[in-house]
């Protein structure tokens, strides 16, 4: 392989390949700086239409600049390759530290999820979802990751402090739209994948949050809320079984914090939290000891700017949970509707006489069909050799009943 990409990234080592493609750590020879390109597998490269997904997404990240995304520097093809130029971070992928140090405490994993969170709500008033939230995507710098290295860049958080990036934002949603994706990734990725995305509906800012719940309950248990080796046995699963509460795993794990996450987890859309603001505000609540807010019955994220449509207005409903002391604006309730008054007597409207004539004559003609009903009736009983008297007790009735009828006329038409 050519080291150098379009003359201008000098390719150097291998930091990782996937299905999708392998990344490099590359020096960029014309700014003179650390980046790392993305470089698109062989028999994705071949597929036109992914490919231009891939690059119509591409262009849309790079419009991201935020401290808890990865930002994109540049995109194209070189000698039928395919790449992707992003920065280049120093760290270690949440997937990582799953696998060299297990389940994070519970400062750690809540300051991921809140960092995340911040980086989520960014792209989505952007008009930008994820969709494929998992460890693998969320890149730590320092803190359980470890100390800067001396040479590493200014931009990197010192000794200590840790920092969270979001990455690989748009090709989630070109690789959804392709056949060629692998049944194995598949497997992996739906278990961050929400129950409306796997039933084939669009991705919403809720999808993500529900994917980075799994991810918090991985971070805080070292195992995902729901497992299966094949998709029939996850959704299954997910379907009939509830997570069991992070603090059963660690006591260390205030109980408030785990409601948070697992209210992530809810598959029902109104008992979710629906912005990655609102899980971020819960998990601070929670990390504190206190009860978290329960998800609010404001609308989503406003994709894009556009005006809010009839099937993203949410039902009103009460909390599940009382309001922690967190600064959220109270809820206005609709104002009560009065009950009609019932109308006065000699305030009604007087019937014309045409109406009374008219309701008259449709009181008679029923009577007229009711008569001529029970009297084919009476004529079949009586030629089938039945006891007259029953008939005449039907005849006695009707005269009864239209003696009322006649009275109820009179009443109703002065």
């Amino acid at each position: 392989m050519n080291t150098t990409i379009s003359d201008r990234y000098e390719l150097g080592d291998r930091l990782g390949s996937g299905g999708m493609s392998t990344v490099y750590r590359a020096t960029d020879l014309v700014l003179e700086r650390t980046v790392a390109v993305k470089i698109l597998a062989e028999h994705l490269s071949d597929d036109d239409k992914f490919v231009a997904r891939f690059r119509r997404e591409a262009l849309a990240v790079a419009k991201l600049i935020h401290p808890n995304i990865v930002q994109v520097y540049d995109t194209g093809v070189d000698l039928g390759r395919h790449y992707i130029v992003m920065e280049y971070v120093e760290g270690k992928s949440a997937a990582q530290l799953l696998q060299i140090k297990g389940r994070m405490g519970p400062d750690s994993a809540a300051e991921v999820g809140i960092q995340s969170c911040a980086g989520l709500e960014y792209a989505h008033r952007q008009g930008i979802i994820h969709r494929d939230v998992k460890p693998g995507n969320l890149m730590v710098i320092g803190g359980p990751a470890g100390r800067r290295r001396r040479d590493s860049s200014a931009h990197e958080p010192p000794t200590g402090e840790m920092t969270v990036k979001l990455t690989d934002f748009g090709i989630a949603r070109a690789s959804a739209q392709t056949r060629l994706t692998q049944v194995g990734s598949v497997v992996g990725t739906a278990a961050y994948l929400a129950p409306e995305q796997a039933r084939g509906e669009e991705a919403t800012p809720a999808s993500d949050v529900f994917a980075l719940g799994v991810v918090l309950y991985q971070l805080l248990t070292g195992r995902l809320p729901w497992e299966g080796s094949t998709l029939a046995e996850l959704a299954i699963r997910r379907e009939n079984e509830r997570p069991l509460s992070p603090t059963s795993y660690d006591t260390e794990v205030p109980e408030t914090l785990s409601r948070a996450v697992l209210r992530s987890l809810e598959g029902d859309l109104a008992a979710r939290y629906s912005s990655a603001r609102e899980l971020s505000r819960a998990l601070e609540a929670g990390l504190a000891g206190r009860e978290p807010p329960p998800p609010s019955d404001e609308l989503p994220t406003n994709m894009l700017g556009t005006a809010p449509t009839e099937a993203t207005r949410r039902i009103e409903r009460e909390p599940a949970t009382p309001v922690a002391p967190h600064p959220v604006a109270p809820r206005r309730r609709p104002a009560p509707v009065a009950a009609p008054r019932p109308t006065p007597a000699d305030a009604r409207p007087k019937r014309s006489a045409a109406s009374r004539l008219g309701r008259a004559i449709g009181i008679l003609l029923l009577i007229a069909i009711l008569a001529a009903v029970i009297a084919g009736a009476v004529l079949l009983l009586t030629e089938a050799g039945q006891d007259t008297d029953i008939g005449q007790l039907i005849e006695d009735e009707l005269d009864d009943q239209i003696q009322s009828l006649e009275d109820f006329i009179r009443e109703n038409t002065r």
